[in-house]
């Protein structure tokens, strides 16, 4: 990112914006402006994408609007220390995009399984009973990472995409203070 400077990727990460690659030239975007944008995912494909969305909106609205998939894809891409995935948090062993995809492959199998849809085109009422059950570690056959720990990952990468913003802590109600002045001393 040696074109953004480091004074504008700052101001950039305040706003909750990431480094998108948009015609070969890196730009500094929210994730959800991504998504309108349709910017390509460097790591996942459409399908793993459209998972991605639909489990993000299931797991906390307004996920797929705000770029859960544009926000996961483009921290798949940084090194390992500097992802903000909750994976890292929970000290899921990298590559991330492993874990991810094994979960999207496993939630699709069971999915089908359960349902004879993958998850995205489940109705709502189907996608919250599946995760209902991941979340307890109850879909029979399950062979990808503990549903609960896929549960706990994604719900709180959807926490951070949707709340995790000037926007998101206006909606919530937190005031959003840019830049606090230490006090002087005399």
């Amino acid at each position: 990112m040696p074109d953004i400077g480091r004074r504008g990727f700052v101001k950039g990460a305040t706003l909750g914006a990431l480094a998108f690659t948009v015609g070969g030239t890196e730009i500094l975007m929210a994730p959800g402006e991504a998504r309108a944008r349709n910017v390509p995912f460097r790591l996942l494909d459409a399908h793993q994408g459209d998972t991605i969305e639909a489990l993000g909106e299931t797991l906390v609205p307004t996920a797929r609007e705000s770029g859960i998939a544009h926000f996961i894809d483009q921290q798949l891409s940084v090194p390992p220390h500097e992802a903000l995935l909750q994976a890292r948090l929970l000290n899921i062993r990298p590559p991330f995009a492993d874990f991810y995809r094994t979960a999207i492959k496993t939630i699709d199998e069971r999915s089908r399984k359960i349902f004879g849809r993958d998850f995205a085109q489940l109705s709502a009422a189907d996608q919250h009973e599946f995760v209902d059950r991941m979340r307890q570690n109850k879909v029979e056959d399950w062979t990808g990472p503990p549903g609960a720990l896929v549960y706990a990952a994604l719900r709180a990468d959807a926490v951070d995409v949707v709340y995790g913003t000037m926007e998101g802590y206006e909606a919530l109600g937190i005031p959003y203070m840019p830049h606090i002045q230490p006090e002087k001393r005399w």
